[in-house]
């Protein structure tokens, strides 16, 4: 597998402030290390002109979204691009961004794996491809450790998720059925009560005790640690290889086929912006907190980005066969019908990318395009 180093491994750096959690906008300056991120680029790649005059990329302001964050920051993926000018887009929800997707307002996307299922098979594996992967991990349960100490305390508590239906939600419904705890996946109602609840507003539901705790990704889980939640269990530590899908990145198959040469150059930026962040930790993390303050105005304070940080791969493996498990989770919680998943990857221009630059290819788990 193609990955870069967990961001457990690498030095900490300390940086003020605090943040809302999820945002809308883009761009950001950074003190990172530019002339290190300048020299990754071949010199061709800043005069080479493409078949689209402007690629419209999206992604959530968030950790788990480091590569967008960082590979727009630092300009390794409009390096890539040459002539081609991106056009940054920011979403707070998944759903949205498919929308955008479908609507022709987007080309490509990072966002996870629930949603990128949801409008594969919505729109009849019309809509998109994913054409890599992009972070692991990065979700963690974290409670009031007054009211909760062990998994079984859980029982009769209310948590959130983000959303129904998303990546965090299918994890715990799932959890919930394998200790033989019945919930609605409708109403969230049951032995433990689900309580779907827009990450912005977590903190603050935790704070009024209106939920005792949150299955939800970074920074929040950090945020909520950082104001008296404990950590009870770290989403990594129930998969094998202790790695999972948090963020793919997709393309709409209309843009695919008509510039593939735009979506590759993308990838090349992709795959070194991942080398750059396992290269320059330091940086990458004052890079990610700088562009969340350009996003909020508030940058993430010491005590939740370095947790957060620690807790996130970032990889060009789409782990394809955990997104098939996080399907078989969704059906099995009854908030899907089985899906027909077939083509809804295609590496073709990932795996390119990867030998080019002496790395191994990647699978699709026999998911692929045919």
């Amino acid at each position: 597998m193609s990955a870069a180093r967990p961001l457990t491994t690498l030095r900490a750096l300390a940086v003020t402030a605090t943040l809302p959690l999820l945002l809308s906008a883009c761009g950001y300056g950074s003190q990172a290390e530019k002339g290190d991120a300048k020299t990754s680029a071949s010199p061709a790649a800043d005069t080479k002109k493409l078949s689209a005059s402007e690629v419209r990329i999206g992604y959530f302001p968030n950790l788990t979204h480091a590569t967008a964050l960082v590979g727009i920051q630092e300009g390794l993926i409009a390096r890539e691009l040459g002539g081609t000018t991106i056009k940054p887009q920011t979403f707070n929800a998944g759903p949205s961004e498919i929308e955008a997707l479908n609507g022709g307002s987007l080309d490509i996307g990072f966002i996870g794996p629930s949603p990128s299922i949801n409008g594969y098979v919505k729109s009849k594996s019309t809509n998109l491809r994913i054409i890599s992967g992009s972070a692991s991990g990065g979700v963690k349960l974290v409670v009031n450790p007054a009211t909760i100490k062990t998994p079984d305390d859980l029982k009769g508590k209310k948590i959130a998720t983000p959303q129904k239906g998303n990546t965090q939600d299918v994890a715990f419904l799932n959890w919930i059925a394998d200790k033989g705890w019945k919930v609605d996946p409708e109403s969230g109602k049951g032995d433990v009560s689900v309580v779907r609840t827009d990450n912005k507003v977590t903190p603050d539901a935790f704070k009024q005790g209106s939920i005792d705790g949150a299955w939800v990704p970074e920074p929040t889980a950090s945020k909520l640690v950082s104001e008296g939640a404990s950590v009870l269990l770290d989403e990594t530590d129930l998969w094998p290889d202790k790695k999972f899908v948090i963020t793919n990145v997709i393309v709409s198959q209309k843009f695919l086929k008509e510039h593939p040469d735009v979506v590759e150059a993308v990838l090349r930026g992709t795959v070194k912006t991942n080398e750059w962040i396992n290269a320059h930790p330091d940086q990458a993390k004052a890079s990610a907190n700088t562009a969340l303050k350009t996003l909020s105005g508030k940058e993430l304070e010491p005590a939740v980005i370095d947790p957060a940080w620690k807790s996130i791969l970032v990889t060009d493996d789409p782990l394809a066969t955990t997104l098939k498990t996080e399907s078989d989770w969704a059906v099995k919680a009854k908030l899907i019908e089985q899906p027909d998943l077939t083509g809804i990857y295609d590496l073709t221009l990932l795996n390119k990318v990867l030998k080019a630059a002496g790395k191994p290819e990647v699978t699709d788990a026999g998911l692929g395009t045919k």
